[in-house]
């Protein structure tokens, strides 16, 4: 008869491989992740048009673009945009 110990160890190396490929489904979620929102921002910070795309479609992550390069010293960009967009409008 086996004793529960050994019966533990079984089952924890059965577990084994199946912990592995979620570490790994979680390490590439989040690298995928990292690099999105760095094309993200990118695109934002270099396309004036862009923020005004997401500016209608994604509201909320225009807010957090500018308040990060409001966080980091670099002001007055939002102000220019609602100045160009209010200016197109008319």
């Amino acid at each position: 008869m086996r004793s529960p110990a050994s019966t533990c160890l079984r089952m924890a190396r059965t577990m084994d491989p199946l912990a592995k490929k979620i570490f790994k489904g979680v390490l590439v979620a989040e690298i995928v992740g990292i690099f999105g929102a760095y094309f993200l921002f990118k695109k934002m910070n270099t396309s004036q048009d862009f923020r005004q795309t997401m500016s209608k479609k994604f509201p909320f992550i225009l807010e957090v673009y500018y308040k990060s390069i409001e966080h980091s010293g670099m002001y007055g960009i939002r102000e220019q945009d609602q100045e160009k967009w209010l200016n197109s409008k008319n």
